[in-house]
């Protein structure tokens, strides 16, 4: 009998699943269950871009693209960055389409990441980042954001754990889950802690187009000196409804860019060409539409921040993304054991804040991709639970 502990990667084996999908396999077993827990948008993709897509298959569009993806889309994204955030790409040579933002965060991490690098890591933050630097031979390094500090990554706390062998930090902003944002003095003081280093900063802004109270996205690229030090990682999955389309983009120095195309080149060859067709419309035709989805957006954070608050879950405002972080210390339970015992209780399915590292302790991430009324019975039913504990 074959003894597979000894024919798989040790490195792989090690990786823990998902904390999120592991938990929602248990609720999806469950009938009637409400759930605050997927961060994918509820709104069908715009027509302007399912009509975009259609008209690329009937005109026998089914082709693989170049490598780097279509032109006309590299073109579009470009015209795109200048516009929204200041930012001059070369379409040629500084632009690549991946399969999703998830294949961009994975093919950063592996051009610049040699065995043995560390690569800084503020959390609670997305889920990925910590196995794909595994798997790339690096070293992953935490930093514990605080809620009292807005859940932001402070300068004085990256100071700390920068070494000789820093090789990149990881700035996943607006943040999944806490809602966090960095601004443009925050970037400058990290301006200040990397000069005449050779550190990268994969910033992953896939939430970019996510911001609230008169906020606006600011891109580490865009501050000073920055520039040529950051892989920019953005999407179409949350700012446009795109989720099931799979497609993203990388942007940054052609250095870069160009080795990470070769890491495209060979596992994946070319993002899906149809999807390539339907994002050229969300860029160039969808203003309107995002602008649209944000406006409700903006209402279900509003609503689900104060009923969190209201039952007695302190819940700060977030500033971007799509979800609220409430702090459940106050009932004695772990973050697991909440939601573990809620979902039990009240059927009511929301991810332990551990789920993004350990200083997701005491807190519970929720979605508002979801209807108001939706929203409301979730709500309800977890002061129902708070009430009967």
């Amino acid at each position: 009998m074959l003894n597979y502990g000894e024919i798989l990667n040790g490195t792989i084996t090690e990786i823990q699943p998902s904390g999120i999908r592991k938990f929602f396999d248990i609720a999806s077993t469950m009938q009637d269950v409400i759930s605050l827990g997927v961060g994918e948008p509820d709104f069908e993709t715009p027509w302007k871009i399912r009509n975009a897509a259609i008209r690329s298959l009937e005109e026998g569009k089914t082709y693989y693209s170049s490598n780097r993806g279509l032109s006309e889309l590299r073109d579009e994204i470009s015209r795109y960055m200048l516009r929204k955030y200041s930012l001059s790409y070369d379409p040629k040579s500084e632009i690549l389409v991946t399969v999703g933002g998830s294949e961009a965060i994975d093919a950063a991490v592996r051009s610049v990441v040699n065995s043995g690098d560390e690569v800084i890591i503020p959390q609670p933050s997305y889920v990925c980042y910590v196995p794909i630097v595994m798997m790339a031979g690096g070293v992953p390094v935490i930093i514990e954001n605080k809620a009292e500090d807005d859940f932001k990554l402070k300068a004085e706390h990256l100071k700390a754990k920068i070494t000789d062998k820093t090789k990149a930090i990881v700035l996943p902003y607006p943040s999944n889950p806490t809602g966090a944002i960095m601004e443009k003095e925050d970037y400058e003081q990290i301006e200040e802690l990397v000069k005449g280093t050779n550190i990268i900063l994969i910033s992953d802004e896939i939430y970019s187009e996510l911001t609230f109270n008169g906020k606006r996205h600011v891109s580490p690229a865009s501050v000073g000196s920055l520039k040529e030090r950051t892989i920019v990682i953005n999407g179409f999955s949350k700012a446009f409804s795109m989720t099931g389309w799979r497609l993203g983009y990388t942007c940054g120095p052609k250095e870069i860019i160009g080795q990470i195309t070769k890491l495209h080149q060979y596992s994946i060859m070319c993002a899906p060409t149809t999807s390539q067709y339907a994002a050229i419309s969300a860029l160039r035709d969808c203003d309107y539409d995002v602008d649209c989805m944000m406006e409700e957006y903006d209402m279900r954070r509003r609503l689900m921040v104060n009923g969190f608050n209201e039952i007695g879950l302190a819940c700060r405002e977030p500033q971007g993304a799509f979800y609220a972080f409430p702090c459940i210390k106050s009932t004695g339970m772990s973050s697991g054991e909440f939601c573990e015992k809620l979902l039990e209780a009240k059927k009511v399915a929301i991810v332990p804040g551990t789920a993004f590292g350990d200083s997701g302790e005491g807190y519970v991430r929720a979605s508002y991709c979801y209807g108001t009324e939706h929203i409301k019975t979730a709500i309800s039913r977890i002061g129902e639970f708070l009430n009967e504990i």
